[in-house]
């Protein structure tokens, strides 16, 4: 190989050497967010308990690690952040609270962590637990909504209702609507109505009207001993017209009724 050509290529291999600690230098320090674990399952727990458990992460890049926002998903788990800023190396604590009150079965709630972390700007979390519920009433219905559909002025709003108990223990309850008649077998209802494990109550919600038009939207309260839907809401719906508004409807549509 000649000479002026050797010469030519240890010129570039000794640019090409010389330009990698450059780009090296060109390259931004970047924050690298890292947590030791992304899910802790609390195991078995009873209702009602607060169970309790800190997520550690650290930045594991070379430059300052800024925490955005921390949410969950849903109000039943709490979050405290040890610090919203951490130096490369540096470790915080992600404190989080699960408040099992009103849950039962398998539950599963999830953290998001939000941070300048070009790479994971957005990390999910996540607890889960057992949660045992001991023995008691659980309050149903067959129905959340009863849509009355079209009334005429001075008609009442007649809603029947049927109430399940679907616990182990005996379901108490009442029910609350301004204004209405609440009646089991024709009857108005005694308070607390009484019902047994696997057994279900009619009851029969009878607005009165008078003096109202338009849209109706009404709510039934029923407040019972069940720990987890101690009060419960059933909508009533529909709408009032006068009888000149009735028999206007009629004869723009008595063709398509017939």
């Amino acid at each position: 190989m000649p000479h002026s050509r050797l010469v030519r290529i240890a010129a570039v291999a000794l640019l090409v050497v010389a330009a990698v600690p450059v780009l090296a230098a060109s390259d931004p320090a970047k924050p690298k967010i890292a947590f030791k674990e992304d899910a802790w399952n609390f195991g078995r727990a009873k209702a009602g308990a607060e169970l309790v458990h800190e997520f550690i992460f650290s930045n594991q890049g070379d430059a300052p690690l800024k925490i955005a926002n921390v949410e969950t998903s849903c109000g039943c788990t709490a979050v405290l952040l040890s610090t919203k800023r951490l130096e490369p190396g540096q470790t915080g604590k992600l404190k989080v609270t699960f408040a099992t009150q009103g849950y039962s079965g398998e539950v599963v709630k999830y953290i998001y962590v939000e941070s300048d972390d070009p790479v994971q700007p957005r990390i999910q979390l996540r607890v889960s637990a057992a949660i045992d519920v001991p023995p008691q009433p659980r309050i149903d219905f067959d129905r959340y909504s009863f849509d009355a559909g079209l009334l005429v002025e001075g008609d009442e709003l007649v809603a029947p209702i049927t109430i399940y108990n679907k616990g182990e223990l005996e379901l108490r309850f009442e029910c609350q609507l301004s204004g209405a008649r609440i009646l089991m077998g024709g009857r108005p209802a005694v308070y607390p109505v009484r019902v047994a494990s696997g057994a279900s109550a009619d009851v029969v919600v009878r607005l009165d009207l008078k003096s109202r038009m338009g849209p109706i939207r009404e709510f039934v309260l029923f407040k019972s001993n069940d720990p987890l839907r101690s009060t419960v809401s059933v909508n009533l719906n529909g709408y009032i017209v006068t009888k000149e508004q009735l028999r206007q409807l009629f004869q723009k549509y008595k063709d398509i009724l017939k």
